[in-house]
């Protein structure tokens, strides 16, 4: 297997219930490595630049807005085979669906309010993280 990173954001429905910590143990506990992680409020340019590949869809408005609403912690997760594990982790976009144990059976609200996002590509990975950290802001 590969050792790889991928970004991973805890979103404003989790950092509002200050659920930082409780999300960051399920992925520690899963074998994720943090190794760059911060807390920011993202502005409308930033939502919008980062979920521009969304930007035809009809809930592209809304993501952005939501996005926008509380402070969220992005960071940066190192693994083996990462990006797919980390995944596996977050578990499915409905909670109503996802496994036991993944962090949004145990956190998620609802589809839209589903605590954190992930990469889901390799290559999305690397655009992702560059987007919110510079390489010197990643530990070796």
């Amino acid at each position: 297997m590969a050792l790889e990173r991928t970004l991973s954001i805890i979103k404003p429905d989790a950092t509002r219930r200050n659920l930082t910590g409780k999300v960051n143990t399920v992925f520690e506990n899963a074998g994720l490595r943090i190794v760059a992680q911060k807390r920011i409020q993202l502005t409308e340019k930033q939502a919008g630049a980062f979920y521009e590949v969304h930007k035809e869809r009809p809930f592209f408005g809304e993501l952005v807005s939501f996005m926008c609403s509380a402070p969220v912690v992005v960071q940066v997760l190192e693994g083996e085979n990462a990006v797919a594990h980390h995944r596996d982790v977050m578990g499915a976009t409905n909670p109503a669906e996802a496994a036991e144990g993944t962090v949004r059976k145990l956190y998620a609200q609802s589809i839209g309010e589903n605590s954190v996002h992930g990469s889901d590509s390799l290559e999305n990975a690397k655009r992702e993280i560059s987007f919110f950290f510079a390489e010197t802001e990643i530990l070796p």
